[in-house]
């Protein structure tokens, strides 16, 4: 039915998705199985494209990569037709439109399930698909600020912390990305297709599954703590040139002897106040100030090669300007090489997951404007005729460059 194409060897080749997504939450799930062979369309409108092209060329090309692009009006009876007659020949169909879009365009999975009942069909929502809030919008800050993790993070004397922007989106994307592999192995052995949902909340919930476990099971809620009231070695540290060193010896029996040796205190290592429980954490505090002493000795990268070198769990605490510079990121290709549309070799984040047998690659960058709409359609069983038809009514191809600005703290549709 679809050409031979070079990534045949990869372990979603000839899985081919229909990508309904727009923003981030979506539409990285999707780039995740394009980035394995996956042969996925993007579908956007002649006059909404997805709004991610208006935040910034990096937002767009990262969850768009590897994907091909057509331009659909899903508003007319022909361009909702159109998508339909594509969804018999789909594998996945693909959305993270508000609850009761799809609906409204005819799209929702029992009209596409009518056209093929082996369908996977995908949806990533704000708060789940049941319950008195489905509806309501969610965006990323949102996901983070009811999943719990604001209330988690940084000293109790600041305002809730959110992580960076899209870190909901993210988790939700994993999520429904492993979602459509799980449904896909079922149909593989059942024949069955079905509907299954990702959202911004069961995210968040899931990314903190043993902490919200241990208020389950204590009834305490954990408090925010700040770094003084945290234990001495799971902590972070100013080093002498201003980086941070993060430390991860929580045994206390096990690493203070090592550690204090390593780091040429002995007076440390047979102090009563540090060297056994529970005192050790008692006099957290006044230990905590010790190290930061301590650690203002030397630079960052000093202690991290002397310590790991001696064997001790430590890390340096990386801006991004270093992390792309990372060694181990650079070895294990989790950013790498591809070509941009613009014939420029520029870097990317890779593949996260490297399968020995069958890597996955970044094998081209994000598809322009409606860039394949000819091209697809003609893959999938139209001919020329009805293109021209299409065009004219017109149900396909761009009324509308580029989408505005947006503003890139939005990574959901509201």
């Amino acid at each position: 039915m679809f050409p031979d194409v070079p990534h045949t060897g990869l372990p979603l080749s000839g899985l081919v998705v229909i990508d309904c997504t727009i923003w981030q939450q979506g539409t990285y799930a999707t780039a995740m199985l394009a980035d394995f062979g996956a042969n996925v369309i993007k579908i956007e409108g002649p006059d909404s494209p997805d709004p991610g092209r208006g935040v910034g060329e990096a937002y767009f090309e990262s969850h768009n990569r590897n994907k091909r692009g057509i331009v659909v009006d899903l508003k007319t009876p022909e361009g909702r037709e159109t998508l339909l007659r594509m969804a018999e020949k789909a594998d996945v169909f693909v959305q993270n439109m508000r609850q009761g879009v799809m609906e409204n365009l005819g799209l929702a999975y029992p009209d596409v399930k009518a056209r093929n009942p082996a369908i996977i069909y995908a949806s990533a929502s704000g708060y789940g698909t049941r319950g008195p809030h489905r509806l309501w919008p969610a965006m990323d800050i949102l996901g983070q600020a009811r999943g719990g993790t604001m209330m988690t993070q940084g000293p109790p004397n600041l305002p809730p912390i959110f992580s960076f922007t899209g870190m909901a989106d993210q988790v939700g994307a994993i999520a429904l990305s492993y979602g459509i592999l799980m449904a896909l192995w079922h149909r593989a052995r059942t024949g069955e297709g079905q509907h299954l949902d990702a959202s911004l909340l069961g995210g968040q919930v899931m990314l903190q599954s043993f902490n919200i476990t241990g208020t389950l099971f204590t009834g305490a809620v954990p408090p925010r703590r700040s770094r003084e009231e945290s234990a001495p070695l799971w902590n972070v540290y100013q080093c002498r040139d201003g980086g941070w060193i993060a430390v991860s010896m929580t045994q206390v029996g096990r690493w203070w002897a090592p550690f204090c040796e390593a780091v040429g205190r002995p007076d440390l290592r047979d102090d009563p106040r540090f060297n056994r429980l529970p005192e050790h954490y008692e006099h957290r505090t006044e230990l905590v100030a010790e190290l930061d002493r301590l650690f203002a000795r030397r630079d960052q990268w000093d202690w991290v090669e002397d310590l790991c070198g001696k064997g001790l769990p430590v890390a340096p605490v990386q801006d991004y300007g270093q992390l792309i510079h990372d060694p181990q990121v650079i070895a294990n290709e989790y950013i790498v090489d591809y070509e941009h549309a613009s014939g420029e070799r520029r870097k990317i984040v890779g593949p996260a997951v490297q399968l020995e047998g069958s890597p996955g690659s970044i094998r081209c960058g994000a598809p322009d404007f409606g860039q394949h709409t000819e091209e697809v359609l003609l893959e999938f069983g139209f001919d020329w005729q009805e293109i021209e038809q299409l065009r004219h009514r017109p149900a396909i191809g761009g009324r509308a460059p580029r989408a505005p600005a947006a503003p890139p703290r939005i990574a959901q549709p509201p």
